[in-house]
């Protein structure tokens, strides 16, 4: 389908005045022939690959924002998950710090924002290798800059690795530890998955599947603020069916400018196009917020009785729009409701009109969950992994992907803020239900797949 000349004028008239930007151009990239029986080979294989196929990736993506008129805020590198990588070594903990570094100084080097894919998938067990990376996890995101992590712990068709939503609890609080001057920063690189897609070009979850090609490009647009233009502007009295009508004809013309730059990025660097995530990721910025949205619905503030309903039209008046745009739709696409990177979260959380429950809620019917969610740093390691397994429970039971990226933010309770800076800006400390969850996380094993996971 060709770009017409109105389209293009619109498009700009969203970069100039809507915030509108791609948020991300992501390189997912396979290491698995990185794979050796020594640490010391791997780790200078793996180096060298990404080196070598990342390049070009940052000064060409910015030649095309150049070009095109349109910010593309952040590069990324999403690699294989490195416990398969690793897995021939047969390493130990200390080992794969070493193969952390070499990811970290690759990315540095190639000039990424981020890469992601220090990852591991576990929904229903673990080999000795990956128990030994996962412990390597606190101490590897606390001592490299730009490297992200990630572990699956449940699917639907397996059900809930109990084991792993443990042990996820106890590295949180590890992470917290090892950054606390840092208000527990390592947390705000990590997230815990269920249902974890493996074209996600977002951080801090992205990481390259095992079913991809060689290399590709996959694109995250953002674009909320562009939305709350259009959802401020509208009449207050348009049904919702017909607000829902001016989303999904805005989210086509956010997939179409976002494809645009996927698919140029992909020519020039004789890759493959992969898919485009046209999820609605917020900022710190006033305006570019997912909140905002719901409350120019008719919401005194988010959090309110009703806004459930109200994201999962958003959300699903988005998914519409880029289906309708492409055939290449893939990672999340819906909305995002990270706490500290959205002005109106951060708001709505400090008033109390938005709690630790009702983003549970909003789980259900939104891309992903509790996300950059900042608690007491008195918050036990048994109650975040209780709080990790009502989110996997919501995405197995209801075939979606779910995930956690929470913060027991040290030294810090109910009221304060915690600040990280950048895109990932501050969050206020949301209070926990105090109650005890500890006999029940203790228990480990495996939470059985639903009855509807048998398809076959």
């Amino acid at each position: 389908m060709e770009y017409t000349q109105n389209e293009i004028l619109q498009t700009l008239r969203m970069t100039e005045m809507e915030h509108l930007d791609i948020r991300t151009v992501t390189l997912g990239l396979s290491l698995r022939d990185c794979s050796a029986d020594s640490v010391e080979r791997t780790a200078a294989r793996v180096k060298e690959k990404i080196e070598r196929t990342g390049e070009n990736l940052v000064s060409t993506v910015n030649q095309i924002g150049d070009e095109f008129g349109i910010r593309i805020a952040n590069k990324r590198i999403s690699i294989t998950p490195v416990s398969m990588v690793v897995e021939a070594t047969r390493g130990t903990r200390s080992d794969f710090i070493r193969i952390a570094k070499a990811i970290d100084e690759a990315a540095k080097n190639v000039g990424v924002d981020f890469i992601g894919g220090y990852s591991a998938l576990v929904h229903k067990g673990w080999t000795r290798v990956e128990k030994e990376f996962i412990d390597s996890i606190p101490e590897a995101l606390s001592i490299t800059e730009r490297m992200c992590s990630s572990l699956n712990v449940a699917t639907t068709r397996a059900g809930i690795n109990m084991d792993a939503v443990k042990r996820t609890g106890e590295i949180i609080k590890e992470m917290a530890a090892h950054t606390a001057d840092k208000g527990g920063l390592a947390c705000a690189k990590f997230v815990c998955f269920a249902n974890a897609v493996e074209d996600n070009p977002f951080m801090a979850g992205a990481f390259h599947g095992v079913g991809e090609a060689e290399a590709v490009i996959n694109v995250g647009v953002s674009g909320p603020g562009v939305v709350n233009y259009a959802v401020k502007d509208a009449p207050k009295n348009l049904p919702l069916h017909e607000l829902a009508e001016v989303i999904k004809k805005l989210s086509f013309k956010l997939s179409r400018a976002g494809e645009l730059i996927g698919r140029e990025t992909a020519r020039r660097l004789g890759f493959p196009f992969g898919i485009i995530d046209l999820s609605l990721a917020p900022t710190p910025v006033v305006g570019d917020s997912v909140a905002d949205i719901i409350e120019a619905m008719g919401f005194e503030r988010a959090g309110a009785p009703g806004t459930t309903a109200a994201l999962a039209m958003l959300t699903d008046a988005v998914k519409k729009g880029g289906a309708m745009a492409s055939a290449s739709v893939g990672g999340m696409s819906g909305a995002f409701i990270p706490v500290s990177e959205d002005a109106g979260m951060i708001e709505a959380a400090q008033i109390g009109a938005l709690t630790l429950e009702k983003l549970e809620a909003w789980t259900s019917v939104c891309s992903v969950g509790l996300d950059m969610v900042a608690v007491p740093g008195s918050t036990s390691a048994e109650t975040l992994s209780a709080i990790i397994a009502d989110e996997m429970a919501i995405g197995v039971v209801n075939n979606k992907t779910t995930a956690v990226r929470i913060i027991p933010a040290p030294n810090k309770k109910v009221g304060d803020i915690v600040e990280f800076g950048g895109l990932l800006g501050s969050a206020p400390i949301m209070p926990v239900n105090a109650f005890s969850s500890s006999d029940f996380i203790r228990r480990g094993g495996r939470i059985p797949a639903p009855i509807h996971s048998l398809r076959n």
